[in-house]
C-alpha cells in the first residue's frame, strides 16, 4: 500500500500535536484555591509496564491496581528518552529534551536554561502551589531531581541568579495547600538494595515461575535477576499504599490527583538506554475520584511531556506556548506519534532517533556502528543477564532473536508493527512490502528532528572517567571480582568504588615517597 501525505497536513499534524498551541488556553477568571487539587507526581525509576494491572504474571501490586481501577490506566506512554536525566528535563519543562538541550546525560548541570523556558514548579508556584520534593517514608526519601541545567533542590526560581526548584522536603500538611509534591520511588532502580529487599519479603518472587521476553536467554541467574526485579516493584507497591494511607489520614485523598509513572523502562536488555518498547513504554496510571469513574483504559498515544502539560491543566494554568507536550484530559488532545531520541550516557556517544504510534515504531540509528552492547562502564556492574548473554553467545547458545543485542553493529535503521510484534522481534526494515510505511516514518522523523532542534550547542557533560578506569583495575587487578561479573554475579558498584579509592589514594602516598 503507497502511502502518501501531502506536506502541508504532515506540517498542520506535527505543530497541532507536537507544539503546543492556541487551543491549550485555559480560563482561569473564575477559579478559586478550592478548585485546584492537590497534585502527587510519583516517579519510579527504571520500570516498564511490569505490573499486575498490565498483565505482568507472578507480581503483586494491589495499591497500583487499585490506582488503575479507580482511576485511568494509559497503555500507550511512552517517555521522550530512555535514560533518567534527558527524560526528567522534558518532564520538568514539559517540553522535548533535544529542543531545550537538555538531551545529553549528566551536562550542562551549570548551564541555565534558555530564558524562553521555565521549570513546572515554578509555574505552579506562580499559581499559588507548595511544591514539595520527596516524602519522609518512602526510600531515601524520594529526593531526586537529575535534569540537565542548572538548578537547585529549594529555594526561589528566576533562572538568572536563583535556580530552586521547589520549596520544601518531605512533607505535605493541610498548611500547604494547594501543593504538588514529586516524590521519586528508588527501589526499582538498580542498587545495593536489592538483595536486601528480596531478602526481607514475605513473599519472594519465584525465579522459577518469572515469565521473561524472548529476546532474554532462560538462564538460572538471568531468572533470578527478574525475579529481584518483580521484587523491588512491590516494594514501592507498599510505598505508594502509604501514601495513600497518609493521604486519608491527613483529610486530603478526596481533593488529590495522584500520578504514577516510570521515568523511563526497566534497567535490562533492550530496556534503559534504548529505543527498543522496554526502553520508552512506560506505565501511567492517573487517580482523581472527582473527575474520573475509575477503570478507564487508554490506548492513545501519550508522551511524557503531555504528563506535564495535564498537570498545569489540573492546576488551571495556561499551557505555554514553547511545551511540546499537551494536556491528554482535553477534549482536543491528538498525538499521533511519540518522539524519542537517545544521545549521550556516560562515555558512550550515541545518537538515536525513534518514533512511535499505536501501531509502528521506527528507529533511526546514526550511530550503527556503535553495538547495543557498548560495554559501559557503569552498566558492567548492573547487567547481569549481558554478562551471562556474552558468554551464551560465545558457545552458540543464543537465538537469533537473543543475538540482535549482542551484533558488533546495529541496523541502520529498524521498524515494528506493535500490532503483530509487541516484542519488537522482526526488523521489518528491510522488507520491500513495508517500503511505503518506513519512508512515511522516515520523513516524520526528520520533521521531528527539524521541529525540535536545540536552542543551543552548549555541551558539557559530566566525566565517568573514573568509572570507566574502575572497570580496567577490577580486570587487571582483581580478575576474580571480575569472573564473578561475568557469571552474572552483581558484585557491588559502590563496594568497588570505595575500594579503587582507597587504592589510588595509597598509590598517589607511594609516589610521594
Amino acid at each position: 500500500m503507497r502511502v502518501q501525505i501531502n506536506n502541508l497536513i504532515i506540517i498542520s499534524i506535527l505543530f497541532s500535536s507536537l507544539v503546543s498551541c492556541g487551543e491549550k488556553k485555559v480560563r482561569k477568571d473564575t477559579i478559586t484555591e478550592k478548585d485546584q487539587p492537590n497534585i502527587i507526581w510519583l516517579m519510579a525509576e527504571d520500570i516498564s509496564t511490569d505490573l499486575a494491572c498490565y498483565g505482568m504474571p507472578n507480581v503483586k501490586t494491589p495499591n497500583l491496581d487499585k490506582m488503575a481501577n479507580k482511576g485511568v490506566r494509559f497503555d500507550n506512554a511512552f517517555v521522550t528518552n530512555s535514560i533518567c536525566s534527558p527524560s526528567r528535563s522534558a518532564m520538568m519543562i514539559g517540553t522535548h529534551q533535544v529542543k531545550t538541550n537538555t538531551h545529553n546525560h549528566r551536562s550542562n548541570r551549570n548551564v541555565p536554561l534558555d530564558k524562553q523556558f521555565t521549570p513546572m514548579t515554578q509555574k505552579l508556584r506562580e499559581a499559588g502551589y507548595t511544591t514539595i520534593l520527596g516524602n519522609h517514608a518512602v526510600m531515601k526519601k524520594g529526593r531526586k531531581i537529575d535534569v540537565n541545567f542548572k538548578h537547585e533542590p529549594l529555594g526561589a526560581w528566576d533562572g538568572e541568579s536563583n535556580f530552586g526548584l521547589f520549596d520544601k522536603y518531605d512533607n505535605f500538611e493541610k498548611s500547604d495547600e494547594p501543593f504538588f509534591a514529586q516524590i521519586q520511588l528508588v527501589a526499582t532502580h538498580r542498587g545495593e538494595w536489592w538483595n536486601d529487599v528480596r531478602e526481607k519479603s514475605k513473599h519472594p518472587v519465584n525465579p522459577d515461575s518469572v515469565q521473561m521476553p524472548p529476546y532474554m536467554a532462560d538462564h538460572p541467574a538471568i531468572r533470578l535477576d527478574w525475579a529481584k526485579y518483580l521484587d523491588q516493584i512491590e516494594y514501592i507497591d507498599n510505598e505508594v499504599g502509604m501514601i495513600f494511607n497518609e493521604l486519608e489520614e491527613k483529610g486530603m485523598a478526596d481533593n488529590t490527583v495522584v500520578i504514577f509513572i516510570g521515568d523511563n523502562g526497566r534497567c535490562n536488555i533492550r530496556g534503559k538506554g534504548y529505543l527498543h518498547d522496554a526502553g520508552l513504554r512506560i506505565p501511567l496510571l492517573v487517580y482523581y475520584p472527582k473527575q474520573f469513574k475509575g477503570g478507564e483504559i487508554r490506548k492513545d498515544v501519550v508522551s511524557a511531556t503531555d504528563i506535564t502539560a495535564s498537570i498545569l491543566d489540573f492546576a488551571h494554568i495556561d499551557i505555554p506556548e514553547y511545551m511540546t507536550g499537551q494536556p491528554m484530559f482535553n477534549t482536543n488532545f491528538n498525538r499521533e506519534y511519540a518522539y524519542g531520541a537517545r544521545d549521550l550516557w556516560d562515555e558512550i556517544q550515541e545518537k538515536s532517533r525513534a518514533i512511535t504510534s499505536d501501531k509502528w515504531k521506527y528507529i533511526r540509528n546514526d550511530k550503527p556502528e556503535i553495538p547495543f552492547d557498548a560495554h559501559q562502564a557503569y552498566l558492567e556492574f548492573y547487567r547481569p543477564a549481558v554478562h551471562v548473554m556474552r558468554k551464551l553467545k560465545k558457545e552458540g547458545k543464543l537465538t537469533d532473536v537473543q543475538k540482535f543485542f549482542f551484533e558488533d553493529s546495529k541496523p541502520l535503521e529498524e521498524l515494528y508493527n506493535l500490532k503483530n510484534d509487541p516484542q519488537e522481534l522482526v526488523n521489518l526494515a528491510n522488507n520491500p512490502a513495508y517500503d511505503a510505511i518506513l519512508k512515511e516514518l522516515r520523513d516524520r522523523t526528520i520533521e521531528y528532528d527539524e521541529a525540535f532542534k536545540p536552542v543551543s550547542d552548549i555541551y558539557e557533560p559530566k566525566s565517568v572517567q573514573n568509572t570507566v578506569d574502575l572497570v580496567q583495575w577490577i580486570k587487571d587487578e582483581r580478575p576474580e571480582i571480575h569472573q564473578q561479573m561475568k557469571e552474572g554475579v552483581e558484585v557491588g558498584f559502590k563496594k568497588w568504588g570505595a575500594e579503587f579509592k582507597k587504592y589510588k589514594k595509597e598509590q598517589a602516598v607511594k609516589a610521594l615517597k
